[in-house]
């Protein structure tokens, strides 16, 4: 679901940018207003199961690839705009380090990721677990487990709207299209049929594990504990298996090396011309992408130079993750949020 470089247009990217920016100010002052300064620093924490979720790609339905993005988990742990801080900030250090989603499109692939995701899976978590403390874990779970499935597949809708509109809108004389080449009818069912298939149900089941986890071993970590200011939540009770939980996701990730293809609207542009989606290769590049903006990642696609590519992967997770906690332990105390 990372939009890459030039398959929006600039004219796009920058409308999409402009809706975010609304949304990060509120996001900020929400968190500052509701999170204590400790529980914003663990925000970096959730923000790097979201990065880790992301680099454990399976295969979908088609011959692609996708993963799970976890915005409504860090939803649940510290709320939607917190979520939207954290997915955003991951999807910023992987579009300028590993060069795994556009800058110019950051914009976009934050109005999906980071802003429609969580907040569609958290809204649809409250209707169903309820909004006081007598909830049942298998209401609370069931919420979960609805709320990150539906939330990822309408983030894929919008993504797959994104896509579908640069073909009518931007086009040269001869009718070929300047960035994304595939309309509507071919990017809604090619972006909704796996991610209702198999990504949404892997974005449940990494939910659904990952909060369980947290809600045993530490309860002051969600949500729910700090908005209803239930004692725990003011808790100095020590996060070690939580950290424990991202150093052993760090060191699986390269079971995601493991699936193979690009996930759809992710082909470089020296291979999309080849690329068949309506029965026939498209036969050209578009102009766009030949033209467009193109920056080099330090790490593109996660790999460094000749380092084996396990190594690699994993020196990647370490250094998105260390990066997370640092940045959102820096926020803690520029934000300082509310009085514990």
């Amino acid at each position: 679901m990372h939009i890459p470089e030039n398959y929006l247009s600039p004219a796009t990217c920058a409308v999409m940018t402009a809706a975010m920016v609304p949304v990060w100010v509120h996001s900020v002052k929400k968190v500052k207003e509701e999170l204590p300064k400790d529980k914003i620093a663990m925000v970096g924490v959730g923000a790097a199961f979201s990065f880790l979720g992301m680099m454990f790609n399976v295969p979908l339905v088609g011959g692609t690839t996708g993963h799970a993005v976890g915005g409504t988990l860090i939803a649940l742990l510290f709320g939607p705009e917190a979520a939207c801080l954290g997915v955003s900030i991951a999807l910023l250090l992987q579009a300028l380090i590993f060069g795994d989603g556009g800058i110019l499109s950051f914009g976009a692939n934050c109005f999906n990721m980071a802003f429609v995701l969580p907040f569609v899976g958290y809204g649809i978590y409250r209707l169903i677990a309820g909004n006081n403390k007598e909830a049942s874990s298998g209401r609370i779970y069931a919420g979960a487990a609805i709320g990150s499935y539906i939330g990822i597949c309408i983030a894929a809708l919008c993504c797959a709207i994104e896509f579908g509109i640069q073909p009518a809108l931007f086009h040269d004389a001869a009718g070929n299209a300047l960035y994304c080449p595939y309309g509507l009818s071919i990017a809604i069912p090619a972006m909704m049929i796996p991610h209702m298939a198999v990504a949404g149900v892997v974005e449940a089941l990494f939910t659904v594990a990952i909060y369980a986890f947290v809600r045993k071993t530490s309860p002051d970590l969600t949500y729910d504990a700090i908005r209803l200011e239930n004692p725990a939540s003011g808790s100095k009770k020590g996060h070690a298996p939580i950290f424990a939980l991202a150093a052993v996701l760090i060191a699986a990730t390269p079971l995601g090396l493991l699936a193979t293809g690009t996930a759809w609207g992710e082909w470089g542009a020296d291979e999309i011309a080849e690329i068949s989606e309506t029965g026939a290769p498209l036969g050209y590049t578009p102009q766009g992408m030949v033209d467009g903006f193109a920056m080099e990642a330090p790490m593109p696609d996660y790999t460094l130079g000749e380092m084996n590519e396990v190594a690699a992967y994993i020196l990647s997770a370490v250094i998105g993750t260390a990066l997370l906690v640092i940045i959102f332990k820096l926020l803690s105390q520029a934000l300082r949020g509310k009085t514990a």
